[in-house]
């Protein structure tokens, strides 16, 4: 049975590798003009590697591109995938291993169209479905940057997919589905805050990547903005990032956003998980006029339709009931009884995203694991969370999540045991 369905799926690829051939394939972008202008002495300009460094932190890209305990920017690890492992690529300019024998043009391409310095299609872990929005010339100084770093001798892994996705052939079809190459164009009904906001989002930033939901060729349709989404293999949900009605921020003012990307807290909670290194690597690093702007573009996130909570075939008020008794013993005293936390200390959990976010996966496995809060400039000496996942069982976890869940302003569905084993027993990275 599954070699069959492995035939019918790589028939349906093969099938939209051909359409998309015929609709995109024929199709050759030329070299912008301006690329031929690009000289050495440019790339060595103080001012542009210095702007360089700050859009290659906005984007993150040393959070891939280094291995833990290894050279920044020397690749030298794998991305998991639920299709296998892809290797990164070390981007320091090495020139067996990196990027020093790449020109502008390679890296334009990489960037822009998603494709390699031979052609060659890249496998869509590179988020090239967002960066395509980078600017022409913040890719120059992202480049010069990078080519100013010390070179570092790191080969990258070998690829590990699996059959049919190694066939790189396939990413044709891939392609056709879910990637529209451009540059970001400002809305001229939109202020120039707003704009920047929106190419920082959509572009480097990169957000929809991790906050919008993946279907199972690894695609995120068009339609789906931010709306939130579980971070494949890493065991986290991504809120949505709207503060309107029914949205995942709702009720987030401006302020709760900065404060959250600049120190890894605010009034509204606290980063954890994955969003925790991108505060400490890259968002606490922007400036006070791209936070702002951050927040206005989510703040222009219009409202989302309200969850169908799916009918309980258990009783979900006797879990609530078991939950208090739980909290009180084990949560009141740092997050309060009427789960507004301390400021600055103690994060609150009424109307916290992750609490509230539709799986309840994030709640879970801060109560089974702990965690911490970013290390960041402004809060130096963040306080973590202990982990109770040796002294709750599994239907005791539940119920003190769901209770969370259900009490204050908060009304998310509850967790069953069932899920508390899953993510107990689930790696968290």
């Amino acid at each position: 049975m599954k070699w069959l369905l492995r035939l019918l799926l790589l028939i349906v690829l093969l099938i939209v590798v051909l359409l998309g051939w015929l609709f995109f394939g024929g199709s050759h972008r030329p070299t912008p003009p301006a690329m031929s202008k690009v000289t050495a002495a440019t790339l060595q300009d103080p001012a542009l590697i210095a702007r360089g460094e700050y859009l290659a932190t906005l984007g993150d890209c040393a959070g891939c591109h280094t291995a833990q305990g290894g050279a920044r920017f020397a690749g030298g690890r794998s991305l998991a995938t639920p299709f296998g492992n892809i290797p990164v690529p070390n981007i320091t300019p090495d020139r067996e291993t990196g990027l020093g024998d790449w020109s502008f043009e390679d890296f334009w391409q990489a960037l822009h169209a998603g494709k390699g310095r031979h052609g060659e299609l890249l496998y869509p872990a590179f988020s090239y479905t967002s960066y395509t929005k980078v600017t022409h010339d913040d890719a120059l100084a992202m480049f010069a940057y990078l080519q100013s770093l010390p070179p570092v001798h790191q080969p990258a892994p070998a690829l590990a997919l699996n059959f049919p996705y190694s066939v790189r052939k396939s990413l044709t079809a891939w392609r056709a589905l879910y990637f529209r190459e451009g540059e970001y164009k400002p809305d001229p009904a939109q202020s120039p805050q707003w704009n920047r906001g929106a190419y920082l989002v959509q572009g480097l930033g990169h957000c929809n990547e991790c906050h919008a939901a993946r279907d199972s060729l690894g695609g995120t349709p068009g339609d789906l903005h931010l709306t939130g989404g579980q971070i494949p293999m890493q065991n986290w949900y991504a809120p949505d990032l709207s503060t309107q009605q029914n949205g995942g921020l709702q009720g987030w003012s401006a302020q709760d956003i900065v404060d959250l990307l600049k120190t890894g807290q605010s009034a509204k909670g606290v980063a954890f998980g994955p969003m925790a290194d991108v505060v400490a690597s890259s968002t606490q690093h922007m400036s006070d006029d791209d936070l702002q702007a951050v927040a206005t573009y989510l703040q222009s996130l219009p409202p989302r339709t309200p969850l169908v909570e799916e009918p309980q075939l258990f009783n979900a008020k006797a879990i609530v009931q078991q939950g208090e008794k739980i909290y009180t013993q084990h949560c009141a005293d740092c997050h309060g009884k009427d789960g507004s936390g301390i400021a600055g200390v103690y994060p609150p959990l009424n109307g916290n995203s992750s609490v509230t976010e539709p799986t309840g996966l994030n709640a879970t496995r801060m109560v089974l694991l702990g965690g911490f809060a970013p290390v960041t400039a402004a809060n130096p000496r963040p306080y973590s969370m202990p982990p109770f996942a040796q002294q709750l069982s599994d239907s005791e976890v539940s119920a003190v999540v769901s209770y969370m869940r259900r009490s204050w302003t908060n009304n998310a569905s509850v967790v069953r045991p069932e899920d508390v084993s899953k993510y107990r027993h689930t790696p968290i990275d």
